[in-house]
């Protein structure tokens, strides 16, 4: 692993700060929060929809969470003298610490809602949602890091990934990156989350019943398959080393998307090797400067790593991330209307093959 040490703080309302530092004996851990900050709030509530078998979660806490502040201002940046933010060192090389403003947490209200009705269970939204800071460079982007730093960040992503697997009740854990205002980010500083979720999500949910269906019928893994499948076109592949593959769904639902996929079946990123972690970084690098070079400024996009659920079904998940933006054209988004919102049915408006074909040449 690229981190030397690793620093972990409470800040002054009891959630838990951790420096990921790049450098022998850095130690962090001497600055204090200065802040008076109110008692982090509880869990959300989720609530049981019969009529699709899932569960949402009611976060009303989150309305009141930091929304585009000044650069000055920026609660992801290192404090100063006249500014106190989230990180109470002046400088820092990869920090994650516990979201101020959790969809998931497991501060449980005494007395928590059972049910509304008989047909709509209620429980405390049991979980953990954390904060991955990148850089301490409020004006830099994933894609302008140093292959060297997405591998401190690979492996802090291993570390929690490891540690909130642990946590009883989580089901799956989720690091995502959103970026740019029109996906609907709240703070510019280059940063990531990490959702421990209490369920397993629809997506996952889909996912599961699509392998163990395929694995039933013919006995061999599914993403396995497909992921061998589109090396062997190779229409599709934007680019690949020895141990990962980056191309274009055959079905992709986005304009312009992306999987990136490690030759090996993995469950999750701790179970990647030193020689994995190290190959990701360059190629990733790699397919994110391909999606700024597209219409020549920044993309909007969300960076999704699909992980093994924790319980029952492990067994059938292969690691892989998964970038797309909602960008269609220089000037144009994509706007998840009627057939996609109400519906959940997609129309790509981008020919997958063209997608690939326009990457790879970039």
């Amino acid at each position: 692993m690229t981190f030397r040490s690793r620093t972990a703080i409470r800040l002054s309302d009891g959630r838990e700060l951790i420096y990921f530092n790049e450098e022998e004996h850095t130690d962090r851990g001497g600055y204090p929060d200065t802040r008076h900050l109110p008692t982090p709030p509880p869990a959300s509530q989720l609530r049981y929809d019969p009529l699709v078998d899932e569960w949402v979660a009611v976060a009303a806490h989150r309305q009141t969470r930091t929304f585009l502040p000044p650069s000055d201002a920026c609660p992801l940046c290192p404090s100063t003298p006249s500014f106190a933010s989230e990180i109470p060192a002046p400088g820092y090389d990869v920090v994650v610490f516990e979201n101020q403003f959790p969809s998931f947490s497991d501060r449980i209200k005494p007395d928590e809602v059972t049910s509304l009705t008989d047909m709509v269970p209620v429980r405390p939204g049991i979980g953990r949602c954390e904060v991955v800071c990148f850089t301490s460079d409020h004006n830099s982007s994933f894609g302008s890091l140093s292959p060297c730093r997405v591998r401190t960040v690979v492996d802090a992503l291993a570390d929690r990934t490891a540690e909130m697997s642990r946590i009883t009740g989580v089901a799956q854990v989720f690091p995502f990156e959103n970026r740019g205002v029109e996906i609907g980010v709240t703070l510019h500083h280059p940063h990531g989350q990490i959702y421990a979720y209490p369920t397993v999500p629809p997506r996952t949910q889909q996912m599961l019943r699509a392998s163990a269906a395929y694995l039933a019928r013919t006995g061999r893994d599914l993403y396995t398959d497909t992921l061998a499948a589109e090396r062997a076109a190779a229409v599709r592949v934007v680019a690949s080393n020895e141990h990962w593959t980056a191309y274009v769904p055959a079905a992709a639902r986005w304009p312009y998307e992306v999987q990136l996929a490690p030759h090996r079946k993995v469950p999750d990123i701790p179970a990647l090797s030193d020689q994995e972690r190290d190959a990701f970084g360059p190629l990733y690098l790699d397919v994110l400067r391909r999606f700024d070079a597209l219409f020549g400024k920044p993309m909007p996009y969300i960076s999704a790593w699909h992980q093994a659920v924790v319980g029952e079904g492990r067994e059938l998940g292969y690691l892989h991330l998964q970038l797309f933006s909602i960008r269609r054209a220089a000037d144009k988004l994509k706007y998840l209307a009627g057939s996609e919102s109400a519906m959940g049915a997609f129309v790509n408006d981008v020919v997958p093959e063209n997608a690939a074909e326009t990457l790879r040449a970039l």
